[in-house]
């Protein structure tokens, strides 16, 4: 309840913000307008989508600009008291230019009447100039990928269009990985998602690929940012566009694999801006094919046996994700902007499988049983935040204030019967989540030479799960089972402060320097009646520092040398003492003495731009203590039973060497092409309570790589084809899948590019691809083999309405962007049966 008042009265600060902090700098209160209409001087006629520029009087660089509406109106907001140049452009007509437009705190508007443009004498016919974001923008600080250009994702999810994002690597289940490091953080808008701190993977395939705009990359944060995520962070931009007046789109897609539908409208009126969006996916059933083949080595040499076993998985998904988004700019210097971010997902899977048991100690039992395994999955919840912004007079000196309030809850329900060997049973697990994040960020431009970034953090997680275990009853049905069921309660609270500077030098030299100080608290409190299990608590402090020198070569040539240094908090699922039976003869089970990862990365990167090639190299050093890995071991027989338990342990150390190469190339105006690759070694020192637990001990080379050929044809047809390959992934006992896919696209547009109708094809080639798994430890090998149907074929649309005056483009968004949370599987069960 506490909790709750602070972020009521949080609420009530920012909406009395503007009596509180005034304008800051004793600057003016006052913010006007300046408007107009455009008219050909010939015709008379009002001039639509003219581009309206505003500049300081005598100034070089544009402040703002609006486009004409249909009657050839334009209006500029939230003008500040001063002299301005306006700019005034259209197709084949000469800029015109209006000098000394003066605006005064007494006399805020300017209204300048109608304003005739003169056609050029040399004016064209017809002229069409569209202006497009490349696909991939190589930036300084990140890597931006703009989805929306991308038209093979059409009519597919987000798991799909991260497929193609440099650097990253997703799995056969979904799991995100960046220069194959799975220790991702995942935003949404800047800000995390209650869902996705349990069921990352689930959620990502419940957002329509048409609903995003953009996906950044960034892979050496800065000490402002959370210290989790040893890999680094990505950011998914979706489509909320800063306009005025009314817009809005509306895009789906129909496949054999998947279909989905998205939703969007926008509305900006002076200082007010509301935008909503909706979208959903769903997936036809799906069906799988399994295979493993286990092998048993106990001390006892006599019960050494062999289990194999073959099935097939059925699975479907749905889900839906929608949200709305407010803002109000009191004057030129206070903003206040909420919103909230709802989702719902699940998926039901259904598996069947034959297990045959051939005993080598005693051939006359050999023997075969069934399973039958049905599931229920849902998640749902919702995201609510509320970013309070102060400008000072000084240009770039500010203070935000945001707080957030994540919700999410998780339902997973399966029953498994068996024919022999091992007992039926259900289980019911009901998981909760809250969330709440309070945080403050200032900025101060000390001067040219000198910017000053300082913030604090407070995030408090409360997390309570309920399982509830049935057996038989021995008469069909199923009764509770006490000592089988369990509590848990899981509190965290993290206490955060950084400063961060940076320095602009002379000819081309710049540093960034930062310190983070992190404080974690945890108390965890498992509740079984057959088992005496302790509370736990941790509480360590983490010092982060980070370091960036870059050097401007020349104005299209960067080089940068940066250390960063990452944790990767375990959660719940690796803290949680009870064991997961879901996958009887493959448990797994928390650690509640799980430490954190700790990483270091030294990294040396160049970039340049070369007409419309862009090239970025970068090498790497990363190493990582206190490795967390899951542990596999066999459980002692009992009886005719023969399982392995999975449990999450500190195992080392592992020092990493990699390099990255990415580039886009134009070799012909109709024809981009695109390629990345990213390579790294493994080699895990194992600590010395694992060391026999260790059966791979050679260097090994991981690689991930993308290639795509997009073809611009006459007519508004283009056309797009694309490939990706991922090594297996390597652990102190075994292998995980390797992964590829390829897809190709083609699109036509219409009515001056508002409508397009697509068709796309992924794996057109395969109708299954197959996944294989390793594991060896001292006592026992698995391999397995796993199947799933990717073959899809697809048709497209996408319809843009609306006329649209855009604001300042330059503005930042602020907000809650927690970070610091360590995804493992990423998903529910991380069982291959949730499907793609």
């Amino acid at each position: 309840m506490k909790r709750f008042y602070i972020l009521i009265a949080l609420f009530c600060f920012a909406l009395s913000a503007q009596a509180q902090f005034g304008v800051g700098g004793g600057g003016p209160t006052t913010t006007g307008r300046i408007s107009g209409t455009i008219i050909d001087s010939l015709t008379k006629k009002p001039m639509d989508y003219a581009s309206v520029g505003l500049y300081r009087s005598g100034g070089k660089s544009p402040i703002t600009g609006v486009v004409t509406d249909e009657k050839g109106n334009f209006k500029l907001d939230n003008i500040k008291p001063g002299v301005y140049k306006l700019a005034i452009s259209f197709i084949g007509y000469p800029t015109k230019y209006i000098d000394q437009v003066t605006t005064t705190p007494s006399k805020p508007d300017a209204k300048l009447g109608q304003v005739l443009l003169a056609p050029s004498s040399h004016a064209l016919k017809e002229v069409s100039v569209v202006g497009q974001a490349a696909l991939i923008e190589n930036k300084i600080d990140k890597i931006v990928y703009n989805a929306e250009k991308d038209l093979t994702a059409a009519g597919g999810n987000a798991t799909d269009v991260l497929q193609k994002v440099p650097l990253v690597a997703v799995d056969l289940n979904g799991n995100v990985s960046i220069r194959g490091d799975q220790n991702v953080r995942v935003l949404i808008n800047g800000k995390p998602s209650g869902a996705t701190s349990a069921s990352l993977s689930d959620v990502l395939k419940t957002i329509p690929a048409d609903q995003i705009k953009s996906i950044e990359v960034v892979t050496s944060p800065s000490a402002k940012y959370d210290a989790e995520g040893s890999a680094g962070i990505l950011n998914i931009i979706t489509k909320q566009k800063n306009v005025s007046g009314i817009s809005g789109s509306i895009s789906g897609g129909v496949g054999t694999r998947q279909n989905n539908g998205n939703a969007n409208i926008n509305y900006n009126h002076n200082r007010f801006s509301l935008s909503a969006n909706a979208g959903g996916n769903a997936t036809w059933p799906q069906t799988s094919l399994t295979s493993s083949d286990q092998n048993f080595n106990y001390s006892d040499p006599t019960k050494h046996y062999e289990q194999t076993s073959t099935g097939t998985s059925r699975v479907k998904r749905h889900g839906v994700i929608g949200s709305v988004s407010a803002g109000y700019d009191f004057n030129a210097y206070n903003n206040l902007r909420t919103s909230i971010r709802l989702n719902q997902g699940g998926f039901d899977p259904h598996s069947l499988s034959t297990t045959n048991q051939t005993y080598y100690f005693d051939h006359t039992k050999d023997q075969s049983y069934t399973s039958d395994g049905r599931g229920h999955n849902s998640f749902g919840g919702f995201d609510w935040n509320i970013d309070y912004t102060h400008k000072f007079k000084k240009e770039g000196h500010e203070l935000d204030l945001s707080a957030q309030w994540s919700h999410s809850k998780i339902v997973t329900d399966y029953t498994n019967l068996y024919s022999a060997v091992f007992d039926s049973l259900e289980n019911n697990i009901n998981g909760k989540n809250n969330e709440y994040t309070i945080q403050a960020d200032y900025t101060l431009p000390v001067s040219k030479l000198l910017k000053l970034e300082a913030g604090g953090k407070n995030i408090i997680r409360r997390i309570k799960s309920i399982s509830d275990y049935f057996v038989p009853d021995g008469n069909g049905g199923f009764v509770f089972s006490d000592p089988n069921s369990n509590r848990y309660n899981y509190n965290q609270t993290v206490w955060a402060g950084y400063t961060v500077l940076t320095f602009s030098l002379p000819k081309g030299y710049s540093i960034m320097t930062g310190a983070r100080l992190e404080n974690t608290d945890i108390h965890g409190e498992p509740i079984n009646s057959a088992q005496n299990l302790s509370p736990f608590d941790q509480n360590y402090n983490t010092f982060i520092p980070s370091l960036t020198f870059q050097k401007a070569l020349t104005p299209t040539q960067t080089i940068k040398l940066s250390y960063s240094k990452r944790i990767t908090r375990p959660s719940l699922q690796f803290l949680n003492p009870f064991v997961n039976r879901s996958n009887i003869t493959a448990q797994t089970v928390g650690n509640p003495d799980l430490a954190p990862e700790i990483s270091q990365t030294v990294e040396l990167g160049y970039n340049t731009f070369i007409k419309s090639s862009v090239i970025n190299l970068s090498a790497y050093y990363k190493h990582t203590s206190g490795l967390i890995e899951g542990i596999v071991e066999n459980l002692p027989p009992n009886g005719d039973q023969n399982a392995t338990l999975t449990t999450y342990q500190n195992i080392g150390v592992n020092n990493s060497y990699g390099a990255s190469f990415f580039g886009s190339v134009t070799p012909f105006k109709i024809l981009t092409i695109r390629g990345q690759i990213n390579a790294y070694t493994y080699k895990p020192t194992a600590i010395d309570q694992f060391t026999h637990q260790q059966t791979q001990t050679n260097t090994y080379v991981q690689y991930n790589a993308f290639l795509s050929a997009q073809l611009t044809l006459p007519n508004n047809f283009i056309a797009e084809a694309f490939a990706v390959e991922n090594s297996a992934r390597r652990t102190i006992q075994g292998s995980n899948p390797s992964f590829s896919i390829m897809g190709f696209g083609f699109k036509k547009q219409f009515m001056q590019k508002k409508l397009a109708l697509g068709i796309n094809a992924i794996e057109p080639f395969n109708t299954y691809k197959n996944f294989n798994t390793d594991i060896k430890t001292p006592t026992f090998t698995q391999s397995s083999k796993f199947a799933f149907p990717f073959r899809s074929f697809g048709v497209t649309f996408s319809y843009s309405f609306g006329k649209l005056s855009f604001s300042n483009p330059n503005q930042q968004k602020k907000g809650i962007n927690n970070d610091d949370m360590k995804q493992g599987d990423q998903g529910a069960g991380g069982s291959p049966t949730g499907g793609r």
